[in-house]
């Protein structure tokens, strides 16, 4: 007789049974049962941890996502990247090997009344998506490193009890991050004292950053004209593409810095013709492949002030002229370049003060002695252990 879950009512009878199926299954009928389940439990393979990254709109957020997807799958995990359609992310993230999970949804940031209007409908339409995203993947963290799509995500990550982690790479917050720290199980920042009860460990970088030679290794000995490299970043830099030949050209070619530019594609023929037209010899191109190397190579940097920039100048140790984005939302890239030079490890120029005339002379004025001390002092400033402990944080958090 049975009872209605099927189990025999017989103590003695059941075992028996039990005895007759362990040896059919070839396990002796003696063998202690938790045995059987800590062999068992041995033999199953380990289940792969999942991320998902959410980042996009610029190579400010893309970038630092990308130096924590690549950490995060060499520690086995298996990474998906949450971003929009057509978006820079789409373009850098899956030849990298990476699974693109796109929603669509961007900014209303000076798009107008209509589009500001429509925001509740679309911010709605874009969490639907991104919980489905994270229903079907069942990710054990999401991390989010700012852009638009990242507010979305963060929503559908907590709406599922989801870790969120949030990482904010600038000095001043932007807004997907400062609505969604209140949420999130972690914040860390790049900077100090930019979010309340956030983390302060730096940007997520390639580890090339952190390996490059000590400014007193790299520059000492050096003679002969200065190697000046110009940084516009993926979008280029008009500014600096108008003004920087114009400078050179003011400088006597015996004296002339030698000069590395780098532009965004868009920008590089109209580059081309600029020097071209001052009658100045320079290597242009529209991508440097390892940043981390021209950094060190370089005497002095001139560039825009974005996170990244000024982190990884920090990180290998720079002298840089900084020229922040005049747009940049809440003058955020002024900030980031105070970082730096308020202790002495750079120059500060604001795009409206920036001349032709005025950056020759400046150029003329350098002194390899002063490039030292000002690479040196910018490397006090580094925090080069964000990956390590945003991973660290990912496994902790994933047991």
């Amino acid at each position: 007789m049975t009872s209605r879950f099927g189990h025999s009512q017989h103590p003695r009878r059941g075992r028996s049974a039990r005895a007759r199926a362990g040896r059919r299954e070839g396990v002796q009928s003696n063998f202690p049962a938790t045995q059987v389940l800590e062999r068992s439990a041995h033999s199953l393979p380990a289940r792969q941890r999942t991320a998902l990254v959410m980042a996009g709109g610029t190579g400010g957020h893309i970038f630092p996502g990308l130096a924590l997807a690549e950490a995060l799958r060499e520690r086995g995990w298996q990474v998906h990247w949450l971003g929009t359609p057509g978006s820079m992310e789409e373009r850098l993230v899956p030849p990298r090997g990476f699974a693109f999970e796109a929603i669509d949804f961007s900014g209303v940031r000076g798009k107008g009344l209509k589009t500001l209007l429509a925001l509740p409908l679309r911010l709605a339409r874009a969490c639907l998506q991104a919980r489905a995203v994270v229903r079907r993947l069942q990710p054990d963290v999401v991390i989010g490193l700012g852009g638009y799509v990242t507010f979305p995500g963060g929503i559908a990550a907590r709406l599922a009890r989801k870790p969120l982690l949030l990482h904010e790479q600038n000095s001043v917050p932007g807004m997907a991050n400062k609505l969604l720290s209140r949420l999130a199980t972690r914040v860390y920042t790049a900077f100090p004292n930019v979010l309340p009860d956030a983390q302060w460990v730096g940007n997520p970088m390639r580890r090339a950053f952190t390996r490059q030679p000590r400014p007193e290794r790299r520059l000492a000995g050096r003679e002969g004209p200065l190697r000046l490299l110009v940084v516009g970043g993926s979008l280029g830099a008009k500014a600096l593409n108008d003004i920087v030949p114009q400078a050179l050209a003011w400088i006597h070619e015996q004296d002339r810095p030698i000069v590395t530019h780098q532009s965004g594609e868009s920008q590089i023929e109209a580059l081309r013709r600029s020097y071209a037209a001052a009658g100045v010899e320079a290597t242009l191109t529209p991508f440097i492949e390892d940043t981390a190397a021209a950094f060190a190579e370089a005497d002095l940097v001139l560039c825009r002030a974005g996170a990244s920039t000024v982190t990884e100048i920090a990180a290998v140790g720079a002298a840089a002229v900084f020229v922040p984005f005049p747009h940049a939302v809440d003058d955020h890239q002024t900030t980031n370049a105070q970082y730096l030079v308020k202790v002495g490890g750079g120059w500060l120029v604001q795009q409206a003060d920036l001349t032709a005339h005025g950056l020759a002379e400046m150029l003329q004025n350098m002194k390899r002695q002063d490039l030292l001390a000002k690479a040196q002092k910018a490397r006090t400033m580094r925090k080069i252990n964000a990956t390590r402990d945003i991973v660290a944080a990912c496994e902790r958090l994933a047991r």
